[in-house]
């Protein structure tokens, strides 16, 4: 006697392969690389950088406070103005403080920059860069 239409789809169905440990697997790869991915802080706004003939790249977490051509102080997207970069910096702190690198427009008087160079060295800043644009 053959067997059913519905008896020979559930031998089918039962003989199948069970994917709920490689599911499991997916999801614990996507969680270990959420944790272990370093997210870094922009600085929330677009700044016209100047050129420079030696600019480098960066590689390592860096602390990005960007100054904009209205005189603004930003860091995470907040204006902090120039008082608030030690703060930012003492926010940041950990057992060595990030190297800071400042995103300033070409507009911005020289004034304005030295006073963010000097707040973010007094919190405490292993080195202070200046943001360019490669020619």
């Amino acid at each position: 006697m053959k067997p059913s239409l519905h008896q020979r789809l559930e031998e089918t169905h039962q003989s199948g392969i069970d994917l709920s440990p490689l599911l499991d697997v997916v999801f614990i790869l996507l969680i270990f690389f959420i944790v272990t991915t370093v997210f870094v802080r922009e600085t929330g706004v677009e700044v016209d950088k100047p050129q420079a003939v030696s600019s480098e790249q960066l590689q390592k977490q860096v602390m990005l406070i960007a100054i904009t051509s209205a005189g603004e102080v930003m860091y995470d997207g907040t204006n902090i103005g120039v008082s608030g970069v030690r703060a930012a910096l003492a926010q940041q702190s950990r057992s060595e403080p990030p190297p800071v690198v400042v995103q300033a427009d070409k507009q911005v008087p020289t004034e304005l920059l030295v006073e963010v160079i000097d707040e973010a060295k007094l919190g405490g800043a292993t080195s202070v860069n200046i943001a360019t644009q490669s020619r």
